[in-house]
C-alpha cells in the first residue's frame, strides 16, 4: 500500500511541475485575469492523489473523461461522467455548485455518480477541485472567475 501512495504522489508531483510549466506559457487575452489562481500547489497535489483514489475511474486520470461524447445518453438513459479538465462544461459552475455535486452525487443531473458528502472532508473535496481546475487553460479559468466561479 505505501508503495502506491508512494507512486501516486510521484505522479501528483509531476502533474503539478507541468501545469505549472503550462501555465507559465500560456497566456490570456483577458486583462482581468492576473494569473493567480485560488488553490495552492500543495492542494493541486493532495488533489491529485484524492482524484486517483475517487474520481479517476469515471473522469480519468487527468480529468480528461473516459467516453467520446460525453453529452450522449448511455444505454440506460444516464449521462456519462464528463470530463473536468476545462473541455466540458464544469467551468460554468461556481465552486459551490461544484462542491454541491461532489456531496449530493450527480443523479439529480442525469447521471450516476453517487455522493462523497461522507466520504471525503471539505479540504480533500477543495483540493480534488484544485487538480482538476488546474488542468484548466488561463482563458477557461478567467471565463470561470468572470462568471463568479469562486462563489
Amino acid at each position: 500500500m505505501n508503495r502506491l501512495k508512494c507512486s501516486l504522489l510521484l505522479l501528483a508531483l509531476v502533474c503539478v511541475a507541468c501545469r505549472e510549466a503550462q501555465h507559465n506559457d500560456s497566456g490570456t487575452d483577458n486583462p482581468s485575469f492576473s494569473g493567480e489562481r485560488w488553490y495552492s500547489d500543495e492542494q493541486v497535489a493532495a488533489g491529485a492523489l484524492v482524484f486517483q483514489q475517487n474520481c479517476a475511474v469515471c473522469h480519468g486520470s487527468s480529468a480528461q473523461g473516459t467516453v467520446d461524447d460525453w453529452r450522449e445518453r448511455l444505454p440506460d438513459g444516464s449521462f456519462p461522467p464528463p470530463p473536468l479538465d476545462g473541455s466540458a462544461h464544469a467551468w460554468h459552475h461556481p465552486r459551490s455548485v461544484l462542491i454541491q455535486v461532489i456531496n449530493e452525487g450527480g443523479v439529480e443531473l442525469g447521471g450516476k455518480m453517487p455522493g462523497f458528502d461522507s466520504v471525503l472532508v471539505a479540504d480533500e473535496k477543495l483540493a480534488a477541485i484544485a487538480y482538476f481546475q488546474d488542468f484548466w487553460s488561463d482563458e477557461i479559468y478567467a471565463n470561470w472567475l468572470q462568471m463568479g466561479g469562486v462563489n
